[in-house]
């Protein structure tokens, strides 16, 4: 694919995430007048290969395509890039029949994709599941409880980790496919959150049978999916995001700052706000050029078909999630205060820094930072060369 294709997508749907930001937060809606949209340009199917009508996108694409749509609205950008993370493991790991029923559908916009992760029980651990799949008669049997399932009212097809079997120890963990109309939903709970409104990140309780052929890449090896393309497409993805939502919000800022209707309190000439500004402007540096090294050695050991189990390359992707979660949000905070109360903390400003700040709360908390932290610190005993990003 050309990178004007995906471009051209996300431009003409930008203006709508746009327009819809603002109502999609007040009234904490999911976005269905965005995802319509993205259904529609193609962009669903951005890693969905040419030969299943997708449109042959890869890391890199994501990652700015994902830039470009958070500006416009972080709670839709966010909904797509979990599809993508989601449709990189079909891509990578399902059967050839898997596939050839799934990414066709894909890549026209017909099934947008939700993740089934979470479960009662296992606190943040992505890798252990609680609740067995059931084998019976080429069958497999599912029945379970996820306390978050973004986007789980609305999605066509879910990705859910079970453990594989009665007998399977918890970190012999399956991931399979299922249609919508596979399962029964029972939501439960409420959507009421200080940011990232426009997720919708509903309980459910999800219960049906799928064909065996649902499975998705081998029988309890879920870890080698997440390792592979799960957990690096989502840190990848997700501080992309972040990087475009605080992006946006500086280039709102700079763009008030140099008009006639600035704020009496910002001073151009002032030593101080030039200081302030910098400070702003270096978080977001730091953040975009520590992506673009990681997605540089992500691609690099994807295309010499090298593993990303390797040590240095999971506290690097660790410590990018870290890092773009907490220099994001304090870009903005420093964004909301430069600005000040009318024009940065007044929800009724024409700058959305207040939502921005809001939704960029929730960073640290989407797969704990501290969680992250702890692990980063046990492979960094691993790592005895030390070997930096």
């Amino acid at each position: 694919m050309t990178v004007t294709t995906w471009a051209e997508a996300a431009e003409k749907v930008l203006p709508l995430l746009q327009a819809e930001a603002a109502r999609t937060d007040a009234q904490a809606a999911f976005p269905e007048a965005g995802l319509q949209a993205l259904r529609e340009s193609g962009l669903l199917g951005l890693l969905v290969p040419e030969e299943y009508g997708g449109m042959g996108g890869d890391l890199t694409d994501l990652v700015d395509a994902a830039g470009l749509l958070a500006g416009g609205c972080l709670s839709t950008a966010m909904i797509w890039a979990m599809h993508c993370q989601q449709s990189d493991a079909v891509v990578r790991f399902a059967s050839p029949e898997l596939k050839s029923w799934l990414l066709p559908r894909i890549a026209r916009g017909e099934v947008y994709l939700a993740s089934v992760t979470t479960e009662p029980g296992k606190g943040g651990h992505l890798l252990t599941g609680k609740a067995p799949l059931q084998h019976e008669e080429g069958l497999l049997t599912l029945r379970r409880d996820a306390p978050v399932i973004t986007g789980g009212r609305h999605a066509d097809g879910f990705l859910i980790t079970m453990r594989a079997s009665p007998e399977a120890a918890d970190n012999q963990v399956s991931l399979v496919y299922a249609d919508r109309e596979q399962l029964e939903l029972v939501e439960r709970g409420e959507w009421d959150t200080l940011g990232m409104r426009g997720t919708e990140s509903l309980g459910f309780t999800i219960s049906g049978s799928v064909p065996a052929f649902q499975t998705v890449g081998e029988a309890g090896e879920f870890q080698r999916i997440a390792v592979e393309s799960m957990a690096a497409v989502g840190h990848l993805a997700w501080a992309a995001c972040w990087l475009g939502a605080g992006r946006a919000a500086l280039q709102g800022l700079v763009g008030l700052v140099r008009s006639a209707d600035r704020p009496g309190s910002i001073d151009v000439r002032s030593e101080l706000v030039n200081e302030r500004l910098a400070r702003i402007r270096m978080d977001l540096e730091l953040v975009s050029a520590y992506l673009r090294r990681v997605l540089d050695e992500v691609t690099q050991l994807r295309a010499s078909g090298q593993s990303l189990v390797q040590t240095p390359v999971q506290i690097h992707l660790n410590t990018l999630k870290v890092t773009a979660a907490e220099l994001t949000f304090q870009a903005v905070d420093r964004m909301v205060q430069l600005a000040g109360l009318r024009f940065g903390y007044h929800r009724q400003s024409p700058l959305p820094l207040e939502r921005t700040l809001r939704d960029l709360r929730s960073a640290s908390l989407n797969y704990a930072n501290d969680r992250l932290l702890v692990a980063n610190g046990a492979l960094t005993l691993m790592d005895r060369s030390v070997r930096l990003a």
